[in-house]
């Protein structure tokens, strides 16, 4: 047990969150088609490294990652939108931590991380979606005191 909490404690003292850089494209898309496998729809993914690299670089979205001694282990990819409702609101499009990282606090420092992006941008809303058969981040979103919303459903058409 001892030195359980002693590997924990060398991993929370050397996590350190920053914004995605071109270099770190690659460990995030390797992270989001991790995060599409645990989702049961690893052969969904149909962007390449190439399509994020664009985007990227065009703006389309930004990340943060978090690193344990320069490996990349996690990740939040938003984007800004707008409520016409409410204005402003950052959404989270993907946020995963890797399975072996998983329990050593990286994902709420990643979570606050993105909070505080939110704030520092103004918006007066987050957003994101979460699949009704993961409890697992349901229950990470409601202890953040997360509304998860049941009523309002998805629309989405492919744009071929």
């Amino acid at each position: 047990m001892a030195e359980k909490s002693c590997c924990l404690a060398l991993i929370m003292d050397n996590i350190s969150i920053r914004l995605a850089q071109t270099a770190d494209l690659p460990a995030i898309y390797e992270l989001v088609k991790e995060l599409a496998v645990y989702e049961k729809a690893g052969e969904q993914v149909t962007a390449s490294l190439e399509d994020y690299q664009r985007d990227f670089a065009a703006g389309i979205f930004e990340a943060q990652v978090a690193e344990v001694d320069n490996h990349i282990a996690g990740t939040v990819i938003y984007y800004m939108t707008y409520s016409t409702w409410k204005g402003r609101m950052l959404y989270l499009e993907d946020f995963v931590v890797q399975q072996a990282y998983r329990r050593y606090g990286i994902g709420q420092r990643l979570f606050d991380a993105f909070l505080q992006t939110a704030r520092e941008k103004e918006a007066r809303l987050v957003k994101w979606q979460v699949l009704d058969w993961n409890e697992p981040a349901i229950a990470f979103y409601q202890k953040n005191r997360a509304i998860i919303e049941q009523e309002w459903w998805n629309g989405k058409i492919f744009l071929e």
